[in-house]
């Protein structure tokens, strides 16, 4: 004949199941009787409270963690002029710049390697010389990691003055 142990009629009495004595069951089952003491009861509440909390805090650091802001900024302003919208603005380290096209392109992105944190290749983080965004609402994205300031420029309007910067904390 097989018994259970006080600890497998815990998660009954958790539930709200009551055992009372030994008790035969029609499978031949004996159960032991267990006493449950209002002690033992706040500490699992305690635990289970304790447990919810740290799958929410768990849950919350994952989800921050996970998706990095991202800051757009408009190349061209709604008025036509040639600069970047916003033209100097700071994000933290692993957040998303998308840059997109509004007004008077063609334009594209390019950092300043006289300009930029020491050791960040600015030929990997700039569009090439060539390359245009041609149409409204197309983008080119950069993630930036190494904090510091950055500078960056529309090379079709560098000379009109379209130059922007960026800090990274």
């Amino acid at each position: 004949m097989a018994t259970m142990t006080s600890a497998s009629v815990t998660i009954p009495s958790f539930t709200g199941l009551k055992v009372a004595g030994a008790t035969r069951m029609s499978s031949g089952v004996k159960v032991n009787s267990v006493s449950t003491t209002p002690v033992a009861k706040m500490s699992l509440k305690a635990s289970l409270k304790d447990v919810g909390v740290i799958v929410a805090a768990t849950a919350a650091s994952a989800i921050l963690a996970s998706s990095a802001m991202a800051q757009d900024v408009l190349l061209g302003s709604s008025d036509g002029a040639l600069v970047f919208e916003p033209k100097e603005f700071s994000i933290s380290s692993g957040d998303k710049i998308v840059f997109k096209n509004n007004a008077g392109f063609p334009h594209n992105v390019i950092f300043d390697e006289d300009e930029i944190p020491s050791g960040v290749d600015a030929s990997k983080i700039s569009m090439s010389e060539e390359d245009l965004l041609n149409a409204p609402g197309e983008t080119y994205a950069v993630t930036l990691t190494e904090k510091g300031s950055y500078s960056f420029y529309c090379s079709p309007h560098q000379g009109a003055g379209m130059v922007g910067k960026v800090t990274v904390n």
